[in-house]
């Protein structure tokens, strides 16, 4: 599976992103998706997932009533929707992948097989 992020950029505070996530190979369907950011100078942290169907989706707390993550099965597409970000959300902006994440591993990076490249997102007047 192949993973390919893009949507990043510059926004000011309050602003709007949305991240897409897509791809390649494998039965989409088949498996969780995730966001994750990591920040210079800080470790990987989780953002959001979402399962195979869509029926189950988490989020982390700073971004809970701001971003909402969705996905098309039908264009193995993941999407992040950022709304009202803050400067604290700058960060690099990875999405994974993987089957069977049981969900008390969902917020663990190791938990993904599959890892597209960063999507750099800034948030500054």
């Amino acid at each position: 599976v192949q993973l390919q992020a893009s949507g990043g950029g510059l926004v000011q505070p309050w602003g709007s992103l949305r991240l897409s996530c897509v791809a390649s190979g494998g039965t989409f369907e088949r498996y969780t998706v995730a966001w994750f950011r990591q920040a210079p100078g800080k470790e990987r942290e989780f953002v959001a997932a979402i399962r195979g169907s869509g029926g189950s989706i988490h989020y982390t707390d700073s971004v809970k009533g701001r971003f909402t993550i969705s996905r098309d099965n039908a264009k193995h597409t993941v999407y992040l929707q950022m709304d009202s970000l803050k400067p604290e959300d700058t960060a690099a902006y990875y999405c994974a992948a993987g089957p069977d994440i049981i969900l008390s591993s969902i917020g663990s990076p190791r938990a993904y097989a599959y890892w597209g490249q960063g999507t750099l997102v800034t948030v500054s007047s």
